[in-house]
């Protein structure tokens, strides 16, 4: 009776209604968010626009201001449905450990008490990929991170792929946050940088699919293209189509999104979805006894897009240039929903 009262208090529980059956289903929700640039106001190696002294004149007013907007959109995140913030959040641009921990820290995500899984990385800018969870849904059991490298091109640095494995309401899931190469120099110039991100991607699944090919797995980040590109499509191995992913075929639930003009991030008039969740085929069984997934979105509120200027619509960015805007990030989070029946 107690187990069943705290996963009750956890994880907020809907009804849905099927073959004139009510059922009633754990629902919990994973996000990823680029939260752009969250840099402290010490001087480093790698960031020193984003100090006092620097061109975009960054103090602590600004950086308490910026800690502030991203939890409250942090809290939002699937909050209709669950009541609650995520359970697990990956992240990325990111500086280091100390910012991660002021983040958990700010209202009106300081009661939920978030830890971090964070490793500091070898990009040139500084900045990493995170984890945070909430420790009364998901126990870490093993970490790891993995590099990128280019064999024709041995000075390359981007970020490192963050493992995580653990129980999530007593069921192993691992998840894999991504941050891969930019399109600085233009997309097809840039391309195999993120071929090669894609592949070592790949490898990391195929790693865990060769032990299990129930395993489930995770992967969310920002990838840089689009659900449609070539690294996404051939090198990660993904199937917009829940049908036609079957292994060695992942799911990617942004495809259909992507195809029908959502998008995550502006860029000359255009929508991109770099931001991706994508999940392999365990997620996908018809019976609901263990977390199946349910709902993908793309969180795209008001709040979040610029109301007027030559960017109105896009994305509500800290800076444009070195120009403070005061927003929240330009990109938008992206988010799951997974269901168990009770």
């Amino acid at each position: 009776m107690k187990k069943f009262t705290i996963i009750i208090f956890l994880f907020f529980i809907i009804s849905l209604l099927k073959a004139q059956n009510e059922k009633q289903y754990n629902v919990g929700c994973i996000a990823f968010y680029n939260i752009e640039n969250l840099f402290d106001t010490l001087p480093g190696d790698n960031d020193k626009e984003f100090t006092p002294e620097g061109p975009k004149n960054w103090n602590t007013k600004k950086y308490y201001e910026k800690l502030g907007n991203i939890a409250f959109v942090i809290n939002q995140l699937g909050s209709d449905v669950t009541g609650s913030a995520p359970a697990v959040v990956g992240l990325s641009e990111i500086e280091n450990i100390s910012v991660l921990e002021d983040l958990v820290k700010t209202d009106p995500i300081a009661q939920y008490d978030y830890q971090i899984v964070h490793f500091d990385g070898p990009d040139h800018r500084g900045v990493d990929c995170a984890l945070l969870y909430r420790s009364e849904f998901f126990k870490v059991k093993h970490t790891s991170m993995y590099k990128v490298v280019m064999n024709d091109m041995p000075d390359f640095t981007t970020r490192d792929q963050l493992v995580v494995t653990g129980d999530y309401d007593e069921e192993e899931i691992t998840f894999i946050v991504l941050h891969w190469p930019s399109r600085s120099g233009g997309e097809k110039a840039s391309r195999p940088k993120r071929v090669a991100a894609a592949d070592l991607t790949r490898h990391i699944v195929d790693s865990i699919l060769n032990v299990s090919n129930q395993a489930k797995i995770v992967i969310m980040g920002d990838l840089n293209d689009d659900p449609v590109d070539q690294s996404v499509k051939k090198h990660l191995k993904t199937a917009g189509d829940k049908n036609k992913a079957k292994a060695p075929l992942l799911y990617n639930p942004m495809e259909e999104l992507f195809k029908k003009g959502v998008g995550s991030l502006a860029y000359d008039d255009k929508w991109n979805l770099f931001d991706q969740i994508i999940i392999s085929p365990a997620f996908l069984e018809k019976d609901r006894a263990s977390y199946r997934f349910y709902q993908v979105h793309v969180f795209n509120k008001s709040f979040l897009l610029q109301k007027e200027g030559r960017y109105k619509g896009y994305p509500l960015r800290t800076y444009v240039g070195n120009t403070y805007m005061g927003g929240y990030s330009d990109h938008f989070p992206v988010y799951i929903f997974i269901i168990k029946e009770l």
